[in-house]
């Protein structure tokens, strides 16, 4: 048997799908990866507001190494990945205790290990209704992650509806949507098809969409 459950503490707002067995495991694994980035946060404040890559020192919890690769990777700030580290460690998490079917919806940033077949929606406003991707079971954990600039709380500087990215990294996924997000300023079509080609170079990145004025 499959559950849903809504789990929320702080800024973080996920959505856990899995056996019941597993829920537990996923809650308790986004409480330690709060910590983590926390207590991070507050050894160097730099960390949290910092928009460009940041190199961690040697001695960093292997979550904050993950996020800082994702971001240099992107070119954005290590807190762009914040969502996605924290589900794709819940999801791993899970997967280690034995699920089947886990999923961890952090606020549109998504980390997925699937035996059956599930369909995932992207939200991009009420002019779009009814897009998603049906997503198959694969190999491994993935991430569909999205940023917006004009739905939700993400921080971007574009105007896109939803800026999506695939990908078997989803800490990567979140940095990559940051990005996409950011390079998308306007829906003439040169524009959406620049950020979609320099997004898609990217080593890991498997599938990238844009929605931006319905």
């Amino acid at each position: 048997m499959i559950v849903r459950k809504h789990f929320e503490i702080g800024e973080t707002a996920a959505t856990i799908i899995s056996e019941p067995e597993y829920l537990y495991v996923a809650q308790k694994s986004i409480f330690r990866s709060r910590e983590v980035i926390q207590s991070y946060i507050q050894r160097d404040p730099f960390f949290q507001i910092t928009l460009e890559p940041y190199e961690p020192p040697e001695d960093a919890h292997p979550i904050i190494k993950r996020m800082c690769s994702a971001a240099t990777q992107a070119g954005v700030g290590p807190m762009a990945s914040v969502a996605g580290v924290i589900a794709e460690e819940a999801v791993s998490m899970m997967v280690k205790a034995g699920s089947r079917q886990a999923v961890v919806d952090n606020g549109g940033d998504i980390a997925l290990f699937l035996s059956e077949e599930l369909p995932v929606g992207i939200y991009a406003g009420e002019k779009i209704p009814g897009i998603g991707f049906k997503c198959p079971p694969r190999d491994g954990i993935f991430g569909i992650c999205s940023s917006s600039g004009t739905i939700g709380p993400s921080l971007s500087f574009g105007t896109s509806d939803a800026a999506t990215i695939v990908s078997s990294n989803v800490t990567l996924a979140d940095a990559c949507a940051t990005r996409l997000g950011n390079m998308v300023t306007s829906d003439a079509d040169e524009v959406i098809e620049r950020a979609l080609t320099d997004v898609m170079t990217i080593s890991g990145v498997e599938g990238a969409m844009v929605v931006i004025n319905g």
